[in-house]
């Protein structure tokens, strides 16, 4: 079994869903509300669990009943929570998600996950040194992004960037990352007015430009693919990117082609918004396999 270390973010999702986004100054009636645990680190460590993995965090909640919460629910999906650390005088991290119009927005508030610090992280040293890779997101602070960097590059670990939500990324980072999956705004943030396809050639098999439902692009080597996405009818499309970039982690932790782990990971984001939930919809492996 392989073993992924996610060092991220965690939260609880309080989510609204409505037939409409309000404008400004605007008041509407909701469908519904629902609290569901989330948080984009927590999201890719439950979907690599549940595709097989052997899976630590290393994040921080708050000291409240949300974080227990969230401790709860790593542990029911097999999520190591041994580099979890409740935060006392902090909250926990909250989302704040609008379901409307076939789509979502979201509004995250970092709470403990600043916490999440170079040295917080150093700590679990040990438990990075385990990991056939490493995931890490945006939703901590920069500068533990950029530890991660260095940390990779000293021990030569694999390591996976999701550099969301969007902010500037430093060169040092980008060149140190195995892998880079950011979608078409991330893309824009980290590249700005650049050509896509001179910065895809530029980094051939590390930069994925996730596209929704027109797919995965990435440079081989060669040319230019797109891997296409697969076709379903959406229910809830919050933590289909976190749902991709678990899956895509497993596949190549295990040893699978880059163009074979697009398509699994793909299939597992398609699977992923059918349901209710930034983790409700996200499939067990068995589920993946069989649709292969």
């Amino acid at each position: 079994m392989v073993h992924i270390v996610v060092v991220g973010s965690t939260s609880m999702d309080l989510v609204v869903t409505a037939n409409k986004r309000p404008g400004a100054g605007e008041t509407i009636l909701g469908e519904s509300f629902y609290t569901v645990p989330g948080g984009k680190g927590a999201n890719q460590a439950v979907a690599a669990a549940r595709l097989g993995a052997e899976v630590s965090m290393v994040g921080c909640v708050g000291g409240d009943a949300f974080g227990e919460k969230i401790v709860h629910n790593l542990k029911e999906n097999g999520v190591s929570v041994t580099n979890v650390e409740p935060v006392p005088h902090l909250s926990s991290g909250t989302a704040h998600i609008t379901l409307a119009e076939g789509d979502n927005s979201i509004i995250f508030v970092k709470g403990a996950n600043d916490e999440v610090t170079p040295a917080y992280v150093e700590k679990a040293s040990s438990t990075l040194m385990d990991a056939d890779i490493i995931m890490v997101q945006q939703e901590i602070p920069a500068e533990t992004v950029e530890y991660i960097a260095d940390f990779c590059k000293k021990h030569h670990k694999k390591w996976l960037l999701n550099p969301a939500p969007a902010r500037e990324v430093s060169e040092k980072t980008i060149e140190s990352a195995t892998f880079l999956t950011p979608n078409e705004h991330e893309f824009a943030v980290m590249f700005g007015e650049e050509l896509r396809s001179e910065v895809l050639a530029r980094y051939p098999n590390k930069l994925l430009i996730t596209e929704g439902e027109n797919g995965v692009r990435y440079f081989n080597g060669i040319r230019e693919e797109v891997v296409p996405s697969y076709v379903v009818e959406p229910v809830d499309t919050t933590g289909a990117g976190d749902t991709f970039n678990g899956a895509f982690a497993v596949a190549i932790a295990e040893g699978k082609a880059i163009n074979e782990a697009i398509r699994f990971a793909n299939l597992a984001a398609s699977i992923s918004i059918t349901k209710f939930g930034a983790q409700g919809g996200m499939p067990m492996r068995e589920e993946v396999v069989g649709k292969l």
